[in-house]
């Protein structure tokens, strides 16, 4: 698929933004005509596909219903295990990538998952299991291409791939691009404006998050678990925290980036938005709604992060 080249037109949506999300009890899981009617009504002009059941199996289908929507598809992200020597990730891989290319999609958004469920807990991974996990990177990296889609790594907490350090030695030891998420290399510890303005060459996507930094400190220092700082509101709209969104951009742009900014702001939803039905999701008097994230809810939070972004680009 071939990406626009304006700013304004490379601004996407994810449904963990509305707080869909694969990790089982992560909250309150809004249905997928809430989720992309809501998308599009803010002018978003694509989607990640989000976790697997939210849209349909079927390919075709998939590709279908964003269409429904006027979304085009941008990614999936795709957590696997890399670095078990008895387990062979491109099965499973090359089913999400069947999706992606039936949806005219660009990217696959690979993480390294540790093989149990959440993202509050991580084991060390010795020599052997960093020599399997690159070696898996360059495969998947080779099926992608192979299928016309660009394979990519994304550091996330409480996956094997969480720190600077940990990014660093994937981009030195194997061949696959970047995901940039902004907001996890920063609660990992990294440093995004150092990255986006060192290694711009190999960042291929960008997931944009703003994070409290108060609150990543606690994760970092094991006071909270990754899911509870979420639920307590780690991150913010784009603009409203302590990453330097406005860094990390220019020196994307100024390197020639021309791939998707996609509008990620990890939510946990206690109830539906807007108990009365109201249309700017904000949270119902009763108390559901959202628990990260802003009291106005996801609709209010993701039009903030694209106005912002807009912003920044002159837009």
């Amino acid at each position: 698929m071939t990406q626009p080249s304006a700013l304004a037109d490379r601004v996407a949506g994810a449904p963990i933004s509305w707080g869909v999300c694969e990790v089982p009890g992560w909250g309150y899981q809004l249905d997928p005509d809430t989720v992309l009617r809501q998308m599009r009504e803010l002018g978003l002009v694509a989607t990640e596909f989000g976790p697997d059941g939210f849209l349909p199996d079927d390919p075709a289908a998939k590709a279908a219903t964003l269409a429904q929507y006027g979304l085009t598809a941008v990614g999936q992200f795709v957590p696997v295990v890399l670095h078990a020597p008895d387990h062979d990730p491109l099965p499973e891989v090359e089913r999400a990538i069947t999706g992606l290319v039936a949806a005219r999609a660009s990217t696959v958004v690979i993480a390294a998952a540790t093989g149990t469920e959440g993202y509050d807990d991580r084991p060390v991974l010795d020599d052997a299991g960093w020599a399997t996990l690159l070696a898996n990177l360059d495969r998947i990296d080779a099926l992608a291409t192979g299928h016309g889609l660009v394979a990519t790594l994304h550091p996330h907490v409480g996956t094997m791939v969480e720190t600077g350090d940990e990014t660093a030695r994937v981009l030195d030891g194997s061949r696959i691009g970047l995901c940039l998420d902004t907001g996890h290399l920063l609660v990992g510890g990294g440093d995004p404006v150092a990255v986006a303005r060192d290694r711009p060459d190999r960042i291929a996507h960008v997931h944009l998050k703003d994070v409290r930094a108060d609150w990543a400190d606690r994760v970092r220092t094991g006071e909270v678990s990754y899911s509870e700082a979420v639920a307590g509101g780690m991150y913010a709209p784009l603009g409203d925290g302590d990453v330097n969104v406005a860094a990390i951009v220019t020196a994307l742009e100024r390197a020639g980036y021309r791939g998707w900014y996609v509008l990620e702001q990890d939510t946990v939803l206690t109830g539906p938005p807007g108990g009365s039905g109201s249309p700017d999701g904000s949270g119902s008097p009763d108390g559901s709604g959202p628990s990260g994230g802003s009291a106005a809810g996801p609709v209010a939070d993701v039009r903030a992060s694209r106005a912002y972004l807009l912003d920044l680009a002159g837009s």
